[in-house]
């Protein structure tokens, strides 16, 4: 069973996420879900898996993605895991990654 995030830490990346890097959010629903995609948020997450719900033209879907690293349980863990999909979002769709901080 994979690993729960409390409520603080859902309500705190998916709030950066949402609020702040909303095309990331696009970027990965292109390149795991639907290159269609013209919306995206991210709903959730646990220790295996980031969730998205998108949008095209035809309607909603959800999309899991599992972290490229692997299980994971600490919040800290989550930011590395999410820039290995954006990375790897970038590189199915063949755009430039931004810099890292």
């Amino acid at each position: 069973m994979p690993h729960l995030f409390d409520a603080d830490a859902l309500a705190g990346v998916l709030g950066h996420m949402n609020s702040d890097h909303a095309d990331d959010n696009l970027l990965i629903a292109r390149a795991f879900g639907d290159a269609d995609a013209v919306g995206a948020v991210m709903i959730g997450f646990d220790g295996s898996a980031g969730e998205w719900r998108y949008t095209t033209s035809t309607g909603e879907e959800t999309l899991q993605v599992p972290w490229p690293g692997g299980e994971i349980t600490e919040r800290r863990e989550v930011r590395r895991e999410i820039v290995a999909l954006y990375d790897a979002a970038c590189r199915r769709l063949g755009v430039e990654p931004r810099p890292h901080e």
